[in-house]
């Protein structure tokens, strides 16, 4: 019980800092309208940072379906515990949009495009094209996982010359949220950079489900997209781990 709770509030904070970064970014007469693509990473990296921190002492902090995916595949995760993983993730990603919805009500009525409000729970291509938008998609996932089993492995060489492991605590999530950085900044543009099924299927559900006036549609066509793709890029970087033996 412990770990759903841990997996509900900390993803909850990742949306809720995430999602709430576009909303501000991207929702009419915000006071941080159009301040640009980088705010948004910085956004969700801090999301990552702050909700892991959280929750990194309860839950381990996985945050991520294709995370636990990742490390149940490399050994390092019991698969019999990844359906409450998965559950807590996405109940706390549709708890993380409700609150973004929440605290910017009285700007979904001024913002006339319904893109812009789409875009606050969920990804879209820039240019759609389903097989290369799900290649972005893993190549980022499996990034995202190498950079993780590198942190998780990380050791320190004593004067004995025996290694032992770097354990750095909650502030170990810091290098994690540093690497959702970098992946925002660099391969962030074709996708929108999901790298996290829960972090667009959850919101997305949201938008379809609260009375949000002049939406649009959630966009299902796409939607398999940001599941999959980081599905296998987790698999991937599980599968290359496992091959050289951990790193």
């Amino acid at each position: 019980m412990n770990h759903f709770c841990g997996e509900i509030l900390g993803t909850a904070l990742l949306i809720l800092l995430g999602n709430g970064t576009v909303a501000n970014v991207v929702l009419a007469k915000s006071k941080a309208q159009n301040a640009g693509w980088i705010v948004v990473a910085t956004g969700w990296a801090m999301g990552v940072y702050v909700g892991a921190f959280t929750v990194a002492g309860i839950s381990g902090a996985h945050l991520n379906p294709a995370v636990t995916l990742g490390l149940a595949i490399s050994g390092k995760f019991c698969w019999a515990e990844a359906p409450v993983y998965l559950a807590g993730q996405m109940i706390g990603a549709m708890t993380g949009a409700l609150l973004v919805w929440l605290a910017y009500l009285p700007h979904w009525s001024v913002t006339t495009d319904p893109d812009a409000k789409r875009t606050v729970f969920c990804t879209a291509p820039a240019i759609r094209r389903p097989l290369a938008n799900l290649l972005c998609e893993a190549i980022g996932t499996l990034t995202l996982m190498l950079g993780i089993f590198g942190i998780k492995g990380a050791v320190m060489q004593q004067s004995t010359g025996a290694a032992v492991p770097l354990d750095m605590g909650a502030l170990g999530m810091l290098p994690v949220a540093l690497l959702v950085w970098g992946i925002g900044l660099a391969l962030g543009g074709p996708t929108g950079y999901a790298i996290n099924p829960a972090r667009d299927l959850g919101p997305r559900i949201m938008h379809a489900v609260l009375p949000i006036a002049g939406k649009g549609g959630s966009d299902w066509e796409y939607a398999w997209v940001p599941i999959v793709g980081p599905m296998i890029g987790a698999g991937l970087a599980a599968g290359i781990y496992r091959a050289v033996g951990g790193f």
